[in-house]
């Protein structure tokens, strides 16, 4: 009967130990590292710009030239342009992309004196006309780093240039020590043709978001030569032009939109929420 009435009591006693234990706390869920973000300097852009060039004055050869000829002045004006391309960011520091622009007519003129034999009558020959062009290039760009949304850059391209002379006209008064003796009168042909164009580039973009950003650009720009032929007095070519070392100071204001991104991070793991078992109560 006591060994009865013991084995009840420790038995009640284990049953009292048991309602009164408490699991241990649970485990926390493991860590798992953010993603990394997206590499928007992995994707297309494109891109998209306008500016004003300050040309540099060029080199003219005129063929035939008469002997004791020589070209006294020349001038280009200034010109704007507007153009666009589409891009590609390498990684966070090389970028590269292919653009077109067309740069739009600007005024060209030059006068040229000769006096053959050095003692005949003076001809003053006027040259005057315009040239637009259309420039296609290559371009490799270097990010150096950026602060404060702000990324300075350098590069340079090298392509194309179709340039056009039009509106090209030639009046030659032939003057003598008691005026004028007469005059001739040359118009041009319009003439275009292809030349090799290079540009350096240095600049600051800032970043408006993620995928806008700003550029503002110095380019030095070297875009061939132009050619044409004047037809003197109606008649056939007398004359050809070579309008060498087109260049020009160019100050772009531009924008870049990174358009296609690369494809989001696969989705982060979560572990289900935590349930804490039941507990039984004697």
């Amino acid at each position: 009967m006591l060994s009865a009435l013991a084995a009840i009591a420790v038995l009640a006693a284990s049953a009292a130990h048991a309602a009164d234990y408490s699991p241990p706390p649970p485990q926390p869920p493991p860590y798992i590292p953010p993603p990394p973000p997206a590499d928007c300097c992995s994707s297309w852009y494109l891109r998209g710009f306008v500016g004003a060039g300050i040309n540099g004055n060029y080199k003219l050869d005129i063929t035939p030239l008469p002997s004791d000829t020589y070209t006294a002045t020349n001038s280009i004006a200034d010109s704007y342009f507007i153009g666009g391309g589409v891009g590609y960011n390498w990684n966070n520091w090389l970028r590269f992309d292919v653009t077109a622009e067309y740069r739009a007519k600007t005024h060209i003129s030059a006068l040229v004196v000769s006096q053959p034999g050095g003692n005949g009558p003076v001809a003053v020959d006027q040259y005057d006309g315009n040239l637009s062009s259309w420039v296609f290039l290559a371009n490799a760009f270097i990010d150096l780093g950026t602060w404060d949304c702000w990324t300075p850059f350098v590069g340079a391209g090298i392509g194309g240039a179709y340039n056009t002379i039009s509106n090209f006209v030639d009046v030659t008064p032939s003057v003598d020590a008691f005026g004028a003796t007469g005059s001739s009168f040359g118009l041009g042909r319009g003439t275009s043709n292809w030349d090799l164009a290079w540009a350096l580039y240095a600049g600051v973009s800032y970043a408006v978001s993620k995928n806008l950003n700003i550029d503002l650009t110095y380019r030095y720009l070297n875009f061939g030569s132009a050619k044409e032929t004047v037809d003197c007095n109606g008649g056939s070519g007398c004359n050809d032009f070579v309008f060498k070392d087109l260049h020009s100071n160019d100050i772009m204001l531009g924008l870049r939109w990174t358009c296609c991104d690369v494809a989001p991070p696969p989705p982060r793991y979560a572990p289900p929420p935590y349930t804490p078992p039941l507990q039984s109560r004697g």
